[in-house]
């Protein structure tokens, strides 16, 4: 009796046969699916506090202000918490 290997395949390890594609697909096709990977370069805007690069509507980690307000001190150190 000739069982097929689909057959033969769930009969023994009780799940199905491993999928594989139909067709090949064509270098345009998986050109279209990897252009959406592309990492993108995270915008950056100058403080106006101190003039270094950070990103927008977040305080800037250099120097502690977010539009012309000192929201995080940079001056205070540990000595002067404890």
């Amino acid at each position: 009796m000739v069982i097929s290997l689909a057959i033969e395949c769930q009969i023994r390890y009780n799940t199905p046969m491993a999928q594989e594609p139909k067709k090949r697909h064509s270098r345009q096709r998986q050109g279209k699916r990897r252009a959406a990977l592309s990492l993108a370069v995270p915008r950056t805007v100058r403080c106006d506090n101190c003039g270094n690069q950070h990103i927008p509507h977040l305080v800037c980690p250099h120097c502690g202000y977010y539009r012309g307000v000192d929201i995080v001190s940079k001056s205070t150190t540990t000595k002067d918490i404890q």
